[in-house]
């Protein structure tokens, strides 16, 4: 983002735009405000939530952004009428725009974006380490398939997206492994009821989750 930006600077005209699709927001209202200077203002932040685990051209799709949620978090110095030009030009898109303070959206999605995919890798590079690592993977199937997709995703990219959110990200992980040390707790001393009352209320919150992505009735 700093070279980026630093490029974009020199042509900016009084009219001029522009917007970001980041996955994080603090580092690049940073990088901008250093090149930009007194014309921040002329930068709306955004990010779509529409990635998947395949990058590039070839995973192109027309409609990636219909019923997909973009998140938008203006800073203090951008006119409303530059807000809303940036609006609706994802919503000429289709897809759904929420607004966030910049800190608030690198908290929120260290939860419930990096972390997965921290864990994911994580998981797939211990499997990939071990000395019957053919058997474990030979033996994988949909359950494994469906929780390392995102391990798929492009590890450059992933590498600068969790340093960029180092400080939310270990925030989150802490209470991660807090929980597994719960979980592990109930495992050890086969806690039954309190396993199941863990894993019902879990697929609860999942599955009225699941509920809500559901687009329009007739699409």
């Amino acid at each position: 983002m700093p070279p980026v930006m630093a490029a974009l600077a020199p042509h900016l005209q009084a009219g001029t735009l522009v917007t970001d699709g980041g996955s994080t927001k603090g580092d690049v209202v940073s990088a901008v405000r250093a090149a930009f200077g007194d014309k921040t203002k002329q930068f709306i932040p955004g990010h779509p939530i529409a990635g998947a685990e395949k990058s590039g051209v070839g995973a192109a799709q027309a409609d990636l952004y219909r019923h997909k949620r973009v998140v938008l978090t203006p800073l203090p110095e951008n006119a409303a009428a530059a807000v809303a030009r940036v609006r609706a030009t994802w919503e000429a898109c289709g897809a759904k725009v929420s607004i966030l303070a910049a800190d608030e959206h690198d908290r929120v999605f260290a939860a419930v974006s990096h972390l997965p995919h921290l864990l994911a890798f994580a998981l797939v590079h211990d499997l990939a380490g071990r000395d019957n690592s053919d058997q474990l993977f030979g033996f994988a199937a949909g359950g494994f398939r469906d929780f390392t997709r995102i391990a798929s995703s492009h590890p450059e990219m992933w590498r600068d997206i969790c340093l960029a959110n180092r400080a939310a990200l270990l925030t989150e992980l802490d209470a991660y492994i807090a929980e597994l040390l719960k979980t592990r707790v109930l495992l050890a001393s086969a806690d039954a009821t309190g396993l199941e009352g863990m894993f019902a209320t879990a697929r609860a919150r999942r599955d009225a989750w699941l509920d809500t992505l559901l687009p329009p009735s007739g699409e």
